[in-house]
């Protein structure tokens, strides 16, 4: 055997699982783009307030509805709040909500999908239960919810957080049955493999085989709904600001930045354009992080 040879077999030998992973996603053009795009408008929304230091909810009348100038990049609004400003504060709220609103999703859903999918006896009472929540309206169903409670959690947590865990709850609630789903199928096939029945014939406790070998297996399906859960949820959010019924007028998101630039689109479009733009990069960006993510995590496709 010749070195050059040894030195591919060692090579070979030192590859890892999710170091194949990285660089299958690396040769995925659409995820690598996404990432820098997401990178760039999370570092933007959570260090841009350091270095443009105008505060968002100052009021300067005599500039009011201003273009893009040096001291105002994006212009300002009516009341003259600088866009920039505010579109950087809306852009933290918006990601904590898409971020927070996810995570609570993919733990409902990851939990009932491998619960139905494990346990036959839970399975269909568990989907029957995830069919009823796919057949609901959502949207009339979150503007419901927050019009019951929205008041009632103000007074408890102060008008942000009490909105803030309002929507997030709505949102991550009414968004886990696809994840379920995909879980409940992953877990149906992976039960069956030769590594889990091998676990139950030395009489290894079902939660044991869960936490060991089901879970593991799943994350797959799991990590590629975390990114479109995000885009999911900021969609959901801006909608809801949109209508008026997410967070108060002083407490900007993307989604009420659209909603109270939507009356001034004639005097001044950029009100709606830089928010806009905003959210639909972020939600872009999000999917396609999502495309990688899911091709890099094909075996079929890692294997070339």
């Amino acid at each position: 055997m010749t070195d050059q040879t040894a030195g591919e077999v060692v090579t070979k030998a030192q590859r890892t699982l999710w170091g194949d992973v990285l660089r299958q996603f690396l040769q995925h053009k659409g995820g690598v783009a996404g990432s820098i795009i997401f990178l760039f408008i999370l570092g933007a929304v959570l260090f841009g307030p350091f270095i443009h230091t105008i505060d968002p909810q100052f009021l300067d009348i005599r500039n009011k509805n201003l273009g893009p100038t040096w001291g105002h990049p994006m212009g300002t609004d009516n009341l003259g709040r600088d866009m920039l400003a505010q579109v950087l504060s809306g852009g933290r709220v918006s990601l904590a909500v898409g971020i927070a609103a996810m995570a609570l999703s993919l733990l409902v859903g990851t939990l009932i999908g491998i619960i139905a999918g494990f346990f036959q006896k839970l399975d269909g009472p568990l989907m029957r239960t995830t069919d009823l929540f796919l057949a609901l309206p959502i949207l009339p169903l979150l503007l419901v919810i927050i019009m019951l409670f929205r008041d009632s959690l103000r007074s408890v947590f102060g008008p942000e957080m009490g909105i803030f865990f309002l929507i997030v709850f709505v949102i991550g609630i009414t968004s886990w049955m696809n994840t379920a789903r995909i879980v409940r199928g992953e877990v149906l096939a992976i039960k069956e493999r030769e590594f889990v029945l091998a676990a139950r014939s030395v009489g290894t406790h079902s939660w044991k085989i869960v936490a060991r070998h089901i879970f593991p297996n799943v994350l797959s399906p799991v990590m590629v709904s975390a990114t479109l859960g995000i885009a999911n949820a900021i969609i959901t959010e801006s909608s809801l600001s949109f209508l008026g019924l997410g967070f108060p007028s002083d407490f900007p998101t993307w989604g009420r930045l659209l909603f109270d630039g939507a009356n001034f689109m004639t005097l001044n479009p950029a009100r709606v354009i830089w928010p806009g733009l905003a959210i639909s990069l972020t939600v872009l960006s999000v999917n396609y992080i999502g495309d990688g993510i899911r091709d890099a995590l094909d075996p079929r496709i890692r294997g070339r």
